[in-house]
């Protein structure tokens, strides 16, 4: 029987972590993306709600809404990370959002920036997108690092942008804009 390639990267800088696979998520990943998804750190980094579904993590994978390049990070057989870009339309295709995050146990490993990389990557090199945005809360501090490293520069201060264990938190729309 023929073992599927493992993907290479499309990132021309990367450096993976040892045993790490980046590839497109499929819905048989649902359980093990929920199953981080629920952990505490990476919920607190997103707007996600606590108790997410296997069920409804495969609908979204099934039937995403308008444009998506969706990855997850494979370490030790288990999904440890995921990124998703969602273009827009019209008169803002040259735009993309950014939404991602780490399994709680891996972080500081480089998934982060193995993930980020490679959808900058497509972006500047298969997408031509010129304008890569996102969201992030204020007190995270590792992901600003990451996403300045990627020359992501902070356009705007969210007030009280989402509810988050008992109270509002700030957040800063950060942007790339592709030279």
């Amino acid at each position: 029987m023929h073992e599927p390639a493992t993907p290479r990267p499309v990132w021309s800088a990367a450096s993976w972590p040892h045993g790490l696979v980046i590839r497109p998520v499929t819905p048989s990943d649902a359980q093990q993306i929920a199953d981080f998804h629920n952990q505490p750190g990476y919920r607190a980094g997103t707007l996600r709600l606590p108790y997410q579904s296997a069920e409804e993590v495969r609908r979204i994978i099934e039937q995403p809404r308008g444009e998506v390049l969706s990855l997850v990070a494979v370490m030790d057989d288990i999904v440890v990370g995921d990124i998703g870009l969602i273009r827009a339309t019209g008169r803002r295709a040259h735009v993309a959002t950014i939404g991602m995050g780490v399994h709680d146990t891996y972080h500081r490993r480089g998934i982060g920036r193995a993930l980020l990389g490679e959808v900058v990557a497509m972006a500047d090199d298969w997408l031509d997108l010129h304008r890569l945005e996102l969201t992030v809360f204020c007190d995270n501090h590792a992901a600003i690092a990451l996403y300045q490293s990627f020359a992501f520069e902070t356009e705007g201060l969210h007030r009280d942008f989402a509810f988050r264990s008992g109270s509002y938190v700030d957040a800063f729309t950060m942007a790339r804009l592709r030279r």
